[in-house]
């Protein structure tokens, strides 16, 4: 293809989702998320290399420290889509019927319970050891979701434990302080607390068998009246995903930048953990992963287990239908669109 072609093709494509001059302007989006987490990060690539506006859209952020702060504002309509954890997610579903349109990562070796150095030989050596003892998360959250899983995987119950609701900022401060000794926490909070507060890993919600994906999430109303800005919304969070795997050396520097402007500084050590340890999924991942060709998808699964454990510690009444909540019409826009699909794949 010569020059004149290849330049007549981009110009095509940028005219089929509305983003040349002259066609319009940007279609405003509220996106919200959780600053200087791995699964935002997409959102910071996105902006930086000005992936929103050849999609035609504009961003607005809005960002929160955990999941149940996030679901909550959504009620209010302070946003139309984003990513959270997948315990938040759910209980958007059942409160509020938020709709879930994809996985931003599976981080089930990012959600873990940790113990400070000097008790991890007792403990590691006999779990039940762990009865009577305080243990600090943050409830609702896909570390609470990693913690209990760990619990019942040493045939410990809720009751044996007492489980103290903090922030994870709350958290490493009362770990680092000798305030704390058990912790349930996720990354990048997992990596600070074992270089400033000395504190090893027990379990991730991985070694419990507890499979802990992010979603991204869509409010269902503004998904109802809005599918083609939530395609798009999806297709430059892969897009951002591909310039990340195709671009390790700089995407590595640009989570340093993201991380500091959340307060979190990471290590070498810890940032290479992050991008080894949390797989992310293509646009023919992600359709295979919500497909329901044999009856029930990856996706119902991991969420339904999450959506058991809710109901079980009496978080939800009922554990929401899947099939209500969780929607592949989104990714599958994408896909059927050729300039979506290209953006979504594009990893320049």
């Amino acid at each position: 293809m010569n020059r004149s072609s290849r330049i007549g093709l981009s110009l095509a494509v940028l005219a089929a989702i509305g983003a040349l001059p002259g066609r319009g302007a940007a279609d405003p989006i509220k996106v919200s998320y959780q600053p200087a987490v791995y699964w935002a990060l997409p959102y910071y690539v996105a902006t930086e290399k000005k992936f929103w506006a050849e999609a035609g859209l504009e961003p607005e952020f809005s960002t929160f420290p955990a999941g149940a702060p996030q679901v909550a504002a959504a009620q209010a309509k302070s946003w139309d889509v984003g990513g959270t954890g997948s315990v938040p997610a759910v209980l958007g579903a059942a409160r509020f019927g938020l709709i879930t349109v994809g996985i931003t990562n599976d981080e089930s070796k990012a959600n873990v319970l940790m113990v400070r150095d000097d008790k991890y030989e007792g403990v590691k050596k006999d779990p039940s050891s762990i009865k009577g003892q305080k243990i600090l998360l943050t409830s609702n959250s896909t570390g609470d979701y990693a913690v209990q899983a760990c619990l019942k995987k040493w045939g410990i119950a809720k009751t044996d434990v007492q489980l103290v609701n903090l922030g994870q900022a709350q958290i490493i401060s009362a770990i680092t302080s000798n305030n704390g000794d058990f912790a349930g926490v996720w990354a990048p909070n997992m990596y600070t607390l074992a270089e400033k507060g000395g504190a090893k890993l027990l379990c991730s919600g991985y070694d419990a068998g507890a499979v802990v994906p992010g979603a991204l999430v869509a409010r269902p109303d503004f998904a109802k009246e809005k599918a083609d800005l939530v395609a798009k919304y999806l297709a430059v969070y892969l897009r951002a995903w591909a310039w990340i795997k195709a671009h390790p050396k700089e995407a590595r520097e640009m989570m340093r930048t993201f991380y500091a402007q959340g307060g979190v500084e990471i290590s070498d050590q810890g940032m290479e953990a992050e991008f080894v340890d949390r797989p992310v999924y293509s646009l023919d991942e992600q359709i295979s992963n919500m497909s329901r060709s044999s009856g029930s998808s990856k996706v119902d699964t991991w969420l339904g287990n999450i959506g058991e454990f809710m109901k079980a510690v009496g978080t939800i009444p009922e554990v929401p239908d899947s099939k209500a909540y969780i929607d592949d019409a989104y990714m599958k826009r994408v896909a059927a669109d050729p300039a979506l699909k290209a953006i979504a794949s594009n990893p320049n």
